[in-house]
Order: C-alpha cells, then structure tokens, then sequence
C-alpha cells in the first residue's frame, strides 16, 4: 500500500475520532462498527538493540546493567524480542489478528540519546518512521505512548521526575516526536501509568522501578507533581501549534484496580472511595474532573499528616490556580489499563511515611477469586472492570474510553485457555458497560501482543497472545491459541457463546 492508502487509513482514523461515542446502544454481545481493536507493548520491553544505532542509556538499561539480580531471572531488556529488527513481523502478526491499531512506545534515549533537544538521533527517527509506516501500509492505526518508564538516563542524574525541569525536557521532546511524527500518528497518550513508574522514587511496591530510591511519600509525590505539569505542557503545545493541521489526539494512559467495599458499612465504603481517590483519582482528578486539582481527600490527609510529622510544608506540593487550570481539562480521551480489583477497609498499612498510609485503607483479596499461576498479584475480577469503567464515565464527564491495556500471565504456555477466558470474561463486562450503563467505551487494546521482558520480572511472567523463545536468537513469534481467539472475535465483532 502506497501514500494513497495512508491517507484513506488516516480519514478513516478521523472518522472514529468525531464519531466514536455517538452509537446506537442496545443490550447484546456485539461489538459497535466503529470499535477499535488492538494490541499493545512497550519499547523497552520488546525492542532491544539497546545501544543500536545511536541509542543513548536508559533508567531500565542502567539499574538491570548496574544490578542484574533485581531481575528474577536476571534477564534485561538488551535484545528483548528484538523489534528493533523484527518490527515488519510484529505489524505482518497484527494484520493477521485483523487488529486495527497497535500501540507501542517510543525510547526517549532512542531519539534523544541523553533527553536532550540538541541532541537527536536521526537512526531513532528512521526507525519509528519505518515503523509507523509499515502500520499504515497495512491498515493499522499507530497509537503511540511517549513515555513507557524508560527515561534517560542523563535526566534522572539531573533528579528525574523530581526535578520541575524535567516538564521543559518533556516538552521539548514531545515537540520533536509532533514535528517528525505527527503527520501520521492521530492518538497520542503522554504518559503510561503515571502511579507504577513514580514508585521508583519510594523503594514500595511489587515492581521494582529505577530508579529505586527510598523516599516513599515525598519523592513519589513530587514525581507526581510534575509529571502532571510535563503532562499538560505537551498536550497545551500540540493544542496550539499542532492540532490546527494534525488533527489527532493528545491523553495520558492511567492503571487502575477496581476497589470494592469488604462490607456495606459506611466506613467501608469511604475507605473504598479513598482508595479510589488516592490510586486513581491523584492523576484523573486534576485533569479529568470539572474542579481540577488533587482530590479534597487526599489533600486533606496529607495535609493533616505532613503537620503531624512537624513538617513546614504538606509532603504533597501544591498547585497554583492558574496551574490547577492549566491541567484541567489536558485530555481528548481517558487511557485505561485494567487488570485486577481490590477489597477495601479501613486501616493504617505501609511505610511511615507513604502514599499508601495516608490513604488510610487496607487492600485484601476474595480468596476465591482466580488467578494468574505466576502473578500473584493478577486476581480475575472481571465484575471490577465494568465497575470501574462506569465509575469514571459517571465521576469525570462521560469522556471517550480507550482501554490501552487489560491482559493475563502464564508462564508462556501455547494453550493458554485461561488467556483466553480472561478476554472473554472482560470483553463481556465492558460490554455492558457500554449497553447498560452508557459509558462511551471507543476501543480494546489486549497486552500484550508478544512475550516480552516483564520488566524486573523477566521472562517468568508472560502476557503475550505470540510466544517468544528468547533463547533462539531469531526470535521467532509463534501464535498462541488466544491469538486465533482475538482474529475470530474481531472478525465476528462479537464475544463467541460457546
């Protein structure tokens, strides 16, 4: 397929932006016509070719460097699935799925070796050109997500994502990827999963972020704070010079669980609409709410506790009026990556301090819910993810819905059943989230499209719908059954019943 192709691919992409949530809707099973289809993943995860071509040094290529035994099998993402290479075959798997889009992420280092403007990588351009080109040839929407943890590692000797000038570094770099890409690329999503990656700056949590500093409820919330800032300099900067010609969209993709009352008691329900507040709402609230800023609760608690502790100022910065307007309203749709629900109570667990004991709750799980045989953490709650879908259509305006990632881990097996029960069982609840409850939900992205590095979980947790042998050096990707499941869904456009 030519540039005439492309051009009809991208009007069509048009089309489902303007139209996406004006549907029919009526209980059943089928998909709507203009429902998007994906699949997803993340550069460090698949790409390797760490220092190819250029390529300068990232926070995950330095802590897996410079501590191998952070990972659990000691594995790093050096050569990966080797999608630096093998990236015609990671688009030829996704047209064979019949997948509309595929989101993917760009390496900061791979464009800009150090994050810095005056210094780009034209082998980093050529590469995600080709890439996005490939994906256009062959009827696939790029989506692509600027930020997937992997920040240079040149800024984060500057303080990272605790220093306010990593919001003029970001917004440089988002001015290089509208100005190399966007003539191409319509969905944007700044940022992925903004409360996972500041867990770097609080040593807590099931995943080892970089870069691993033990400053729990002071560093996380100060990375907190200016990701917000870099979040909304890079949406305002395409809205003013871009958007006019580009016409795409700009957002940020945020992880949730669903968070559900252990009991009816009143105290119970607060505690689950604090959880709610303090691992949800601490990034949607200031962009997606009509007031804007934190959440009242959380900056009532911190507040509270940040004076307890004899501290001059709350450990929770504050945003100024016009900042608080400035992000307000930052988003052209809500990203949305799903996996797992929690059960809630009231309590004090965690560090002292840490975002996790201001909150005041205490997070359990029904022991009869699935689970995945390797995450431990991945219980199937399916019920939570129509629960919290309608839960942001009702708290933060009816926005459009993209789920950019909802997906299950095994240990890499061909027959994964239980993959493919998972999508299923998801699928079915945000349908009904969208007939029976009216949430505007515009697409489904599936993580992931292969095995790939789970980050400093290695290769012994594996979410792809492709399997990957990371010790054949040719990378080969293999379908697994739940890719044939995902090609005939789609086809169908509906969930098979059998």
């Amino acid at each position: 397929m030519g540039s005439s192709t492309r051009s009809c691919l991208l009007l069509l992409a048009l089309v489902v932006l303007v139209h996406g949530a004006a549907r029919s809707r009526s209980a059943n099973n089928r998909f709507p016509d203009d429902f998007l289809f994906g699949s997803a993943t993340a550069a460090y995860q698949v790409e390797g070719g760490w220092n190819a071509d250029g390529k300068g040094e990232s926070i995950w290529d330095h802590m897996l460097h410079e501590h191998p035994e952070y990972s659990a099998d000691r594995q790093n993402g050096d050569v990966a699935d080797d999608s630096y290479h093998l990236y015609k075959e990671d688009v030829r798997i996704l047209k064979e799925m019949g997948m509309n889009h595929y989101r993917f992420s760009i390496a900061w280092t791979r464009i800009m070796p150090t994050g810095e403007a005056n210094n780009i990588n034209q082998a980093g351009i050529d590469y995600y050109n080709n890439l996005i080109n490939e994906l256009l040839d062959n009827g696939i929407l790029p989506v692509v997500t600027m930020y997937h943890w992997d920040l240079p590692q040149w800024l984060q000797d500057l303080g990272g994502w605790t220093n306010p000038i990593i919001a003029d570094y970001f917004e440089d770099y988002a001015r290089v990827l509208y100005e190399n890409f966007g003539d191409r690329v319509k969905w944007w999503i700044t940022l992925n999963e903004p409360l996972t990656f500041v867990a770097g700056y609080s040593n807590d949590g099931y995943f080892i972020q970089p870069p691993w500093i033990n400053k729990p409820g002071v560093g996380d919330y100060l990375a907190i704070h200016h990701l917000l800032i870099a979040h909304a300099r890079a949406y305002h900067l395409y809205d003013e010079q871009y958007r006019a010609t580009q016409q795409g969209k700009v957002s940020i993709t945020i992880q949730s669980d669903w968070y559900e009352p252990l009991t009816n008691s009143t105290e119970d329900i607060a505690a689950a609409d604090r959880a709610r507040q303090f691992y949800l709402g601490m990034i949607a609230h200031p962009i997606f709410s009509t007031e804007g800023d934190y959440p009242a609760i959380v900056r009532e608690l911190v507040d509270k506790k940040s004076k307890a502790e004899g501290r001059t100022r709350s450990r929770l910065p504050v945003f100024s009026k016009e900042m608080v307007e400035y992000i307000r309203g930052t988003y052209d749709f809500f990203g949305l990556n799903y996996y797992t629900g929690k059960l809630v109570t009231s309590g004090e667990t965690g560090k002292n301090p840490s975002r996790d004991r201001d909150s005041e709750v205490v997070t359990s799980v029904d022991p009869s819910w699935p689970a995945s045989s390797v995450s431990p953490w991945l219980k199937v709650v399916p019920w939570g993810f129509r629960k919290l879908i309608t839960w942001i259509h009702e708290n933060y305006n009816a926005p459009d819905i993209l789920i950019t990632e909802n997906g299950f881990s095994d240990a890499g097996t061909l027959e994964d059943t239980d993959r493919i029960s998972y999508f299923k069982s998801h699928l079915t609840e945000l349908l009904k989230a969208v007939y029976v409850d009216g949430a505007n939900v515009i697409g489904y992205t599936a993580w992931s499209l292969l095995d790939n590095l789970e980050w400093n979980k290695g290769y012994t947790q594996r979410f792809g719908v492709y399997y990957v042998n990371i010790t054949d050096p040719a990378r080969p990707r293999i379908p697994k059954a739940s890719s044939q499941f995902l090609k005939e869904l789609i086809q169908a456009r509906e969930i098979p019943q059998d």
